[in-house]
């Protein structure tokens, strides 16, 4: 079983926090306490939203958690956080999964916790969606707070699921389960992040466009920079297009300024978006350059959309969090550059709404991350896409670290990264090493 002392370098920092949970040692939570609805309900902070049935007579909750607005004042002001679990079984291992946006309200069942036949654990990101701590007032969204979140969640559950837990999340997510990892690595016995990103140094462009001048093939990389210049040359029509689309919609360009702004964004982001869920498959399907206006305008919408206020919203957390301590993914657009108006909205500064106070950018945190990872990260999987533009700048292994791995699944996307697509010995390793930090053995 894992160490349950919490380490020196974050005791001080969360020790309100701990505070704050107070009462889930002295609930009646142990293993002979009744029903685990009950049991967990009995949990000072947690409340139920619903539940719902789950496959082979495993139950799903939908949760409510009391947080703190803000971990460093653990006795100030509180929001309402939702929180899923896929109960299994108490005695099997805990996958806590995280996706770095909204919450899955239906259950499902990530890969590690069909691979280990565990529970999952699953929390809506601050500020996400009906976890939202404050409209206004943004400075508590960084990766510090979410991963206390995430820190409070386990110690109010950890009485029940006694086994251990692996931290997970695809994407955001995968980065949220490395952070996590980081700042309290007694929580889990170890780490599985998806296709997550590590971008320390955003305007280093050179890794994106790497990618994009190799992925695929030159004819379907040719087809894609032709569509994008030829989308911006007709401007003054695409633009008319968006703006009708826009009033029959009750669409609305206040965070961007414009329809013409928020055209721009279609095109210029083309080349990422086709190769985050897309194959060389998919290559046939992209427009000529002398197809309609019209059906251009249809393909970007569908590939790429928009940069309108309805589009924009429910990811506006992401912007803020890319703007100030993330960093957006920036790659050359030189094929285009001419025809380029609003250069600014290479940055995700561009998409958080007025009425937000921006810091300024700092990703210190990231970078110590990064090291961390390289010179001291322990069971660490990293699975990775080769077809993913994410990939391009990864979390990477060194000499400092333990037990630490970075795969990458042969042609696959963003969507399609997973343990089960890798090479077959890297599955094998892949599944033997989760297995084992999960405390069942490498042999399923």
């Amino acid at each position: 079983m894992r160490h349950r002392k919490r380490c020196l370098a974050t005791a001080v920092a969360i020790a309100g926090a701990s505070a704050f949970v107070g009462g889930p040692a002295l609930a009646d939570t142990g293993p002979d306490a009744g029903d685990i609805r009950d049991r967990v309900l009995a949990i000072p902070g947690i409340s139920l939203i619903e539940e719902k049935p789950a496959e082979n007579g495993d139950r799903f909750f939908l949760l409510e958690f009391t947080q703190p607005v803000d971990h460093r004042d653990p006795d100030g002001e509180t929001f309402q956080q939702r929180v899923s679990l896929l109960h299994t079984d108490e005695e099997r291992p805990t996958v806590f999964w995280t996706g770095g946006y909204w919450i899955n309200t239906r259950p499902a069942y990530s890969e590690p916790t069909r691979l280990l036949g565990g529970n999952e654990v699953g929390m809506e990101h601050r500020f996400f969606m009906e976890s939202v701590p404050s409209e206004d007032d943004w400075s508590t969204l960084d990766i510090w707070q979410a991963a206390s979140d995430q820190h409070r969640v386990h110690e109010a559950l950890d009485d029940i699921y006694a086994e251990e837990w692996i931290a997970s999340g695809r994407s955001k997510g995968g980065m949220m389960a490395t952070y996590y990892r980081y700042y309290f690595p007694q929580d889990t016995a170890g780490a599985v992040a998806y296709v997550a990103p590590s971008n320390t140094n955003r305007d280093d462009t050179r890794a994106y466009d790497d990618f994009l001048n190799t992925v695929g093939t030159p004819e379907c990389r040719a087809a894609l920079e032709d569509l994008e210049r030829e989308a911006l040359l007709r401007r003054d029509e695409m633009v008319g297009l968006h703006t009708a689309w826009a009033e029959e919609n009750g669409a609305t360009f206040e965070t961007v300024g414009s329809a013409d702004a928020s055209f721009e964004s279609g095109p210029a982001m083309l080349r990422w978006a086709f190769w985050q869920t897309s194959t060389t498959a998919d290559c046939a399907d992209i427009p000529e350059t002398t197809s309609s206006t019209q059906e251009i305008y249809d393909y970007l919408a569908a590939t790429t959309g928009f940069g309108s206020d309805q589009e924009l919203s429910a990811s506006a957390p992401y912007y803020y969090q890319a703007a100030t301590q993330l960093g957006n993914p920036v790659y050359s657009i030189d094929h285009i550059d001419d025809l380029v108006r609003y250069p600014e909205q290479l940055y995700s500064a561009a998409f958080v709404p007025d009425h937000i106070e921006l810091p300024e950018f700092n990703n210190r945190e990231i970078i110590s991350i990064d090291r961390w990872v390289r010179a001291k990260g322990s069971r660490l999987l990293f699975v990775n896409g080769e077809n993913d533009p994410w990939s391009a700048k990864p979390f990477t292994v060194g000499p400092g670290d333990r037990d630490a791995y970075v795969l990458t699944a042969p042609d696959a996307n963003h969507v399609q990264t997973s343990i089960g697509a890798l090479a077959p010995d890297d599955r094998e390793l892949a599944t033997g090493e989760l297995r084992e930090w999960a405390g069942l053995g490498t042999e399923g």
